[in-house]
């Protein structure tokens, strides 16, 4: 009897125990691979050639392609022209008259003599426009370092919103003074 126990002890440890599966084969990783991988691609792929180009054609900013690929329709439109706003004088919000901004700024587009007769013809709005864009910004808003860009920007988009198109390319300001 002693001998049966030791010949069933041999024997089973003889025979191989059942074999446990592997965690870490690569089918069981390929999901996370896949996902490491296509996601940004996919990600960078959606902004560079979906969300990029409508936002660009919503807010009506040229690509670089399109400027590059782009010649002027004739020597008319590639002609520059500067038109000086001299003098606009504003209150500066929130000083309750107390305080005042004098600016005179420069207008640079293309177009021609068109483009300054339509200058020209819309002289009161422009001006109006650019008094009332100026005069919402405090002297809290006048004294940040990007302020005179800032500016440039919302001039820019307000004259060519009442002239109909982007003909104006560059404002420059000359002259900027608070008092």
């Amino acid at each position: 009897m002693a001998d049966d126990r030791k010949t069933a002890g041999a024997e089973s440890a003889a025979e191989p125990a059942p074999a446990t599966p592997s965690g870490g084969g690569i089918k069981n990783w390929l999901p996370l691979i896949l996902s490491v991988v296509l996601m940004p691609a996919l990600a960078f792929g959606m902004t560079k050639f979906l969300i990029v180009p409508e936002l660009q054609s919503s807010l009506g900013i040229k690509s670089p392609g399109d400027a590059a690929g782009g010649k002027p329709k004739s020597a008319a439109d590639a002609k520059k022209i500067s038109v000086p706003f001299n003098k606009l004088l504003v209150n500066i919000a929130g000083t309750m008259g107390a305080r005042y901004l004098l600016v005179s700024v420069t207008v640079v587009g293309t177009g021609g003599e068109a483009f300054k007769t339509k200058m020209a013809d819309n002289d009161a709005e422009l001006r109006d426009m650019a008094m009332g864009a100026i005069a919402n910004k405090t002297l809290a808003d006048l004294e940040k370092p990007g302020a005179r860009n800032l500016i440039r920007t919302e001039l820019i988009n307000g004259f060519n919103n009442i002239l109909g198109d982007s003909s104006v390319q560059e404002i420059y300001i000359t002259e900027f003074a608070i008092q």
